[in-house]
């Protein structure tokens, strides 16, 4: 079997990935909306109602870039912001109806890039490729000292 060269299923990963992000964000685009909107929306399809620092927490990202863009959704009115009923320091995120409108738009938008991406793939590949990239998140999201420690040791 032939080696395969270093670097290559991460950068293949990366490139299907990126490939795949855009795909989606230029049918986002036809719908007004832009590349990370789309998160949101559908973590609020999920559980509406949720705090900027609950959807940061979810998303993986800073609640600076999600206050931002809530933002920008809430003025589009796909998003309103309520006050707590129990805590007057917080906010809580809903969609409007028109968010849920363009909700199922992006939901049909996420369903036609990923038929679109796994075109080729029989239902079998599409299975193994899901539990493939779960253990590779699995692998990502753990905590890398004790591979660094390994690694080390060989040496």
């Amino acid at each position: 079997m032939a080696r395969i060269s270093k670097g290559l299923i991460l950068g293949r990963l990366q490139s299907a990935a990126r490939l795949s992000r855009t795909a989606l964000a230029e049918r986002l685009m036809s719908q007004g909306l832009y590349a990370g909107q789309d998160k949101i929306m559908l973590a609020l399809g999920e559980e509406n109602g949720q705090t900027p620092s609950q959807l940061a927490q979810k998303l993986g990202v800073r609640p600076p870039t999600v206050t931002k863009t809530i933002n920008r959704l809430a003025a589009q009115g796909f998003l309103e912001k309520r006050g707590s009923e129990t805590d007057a320091r917080r906010a809580h995120v809903f969609l409007t109806d028109s968010g849920a409108e363009a909700l199922r738009s992006i939901e049909r938008s996420v369903r036609r890039t990923e038929k679109q991406a796994l075109n080729s793939l029989d239902k079998k590949e599409q299975k193994t490729l899901a539990k493939l990239l779960a253990r590779i998140e699995a692998n990502l999201a753990r905590d890398g000292r004790s591979e660094d420690n390994d690694a080390a040791e060989e040496v």
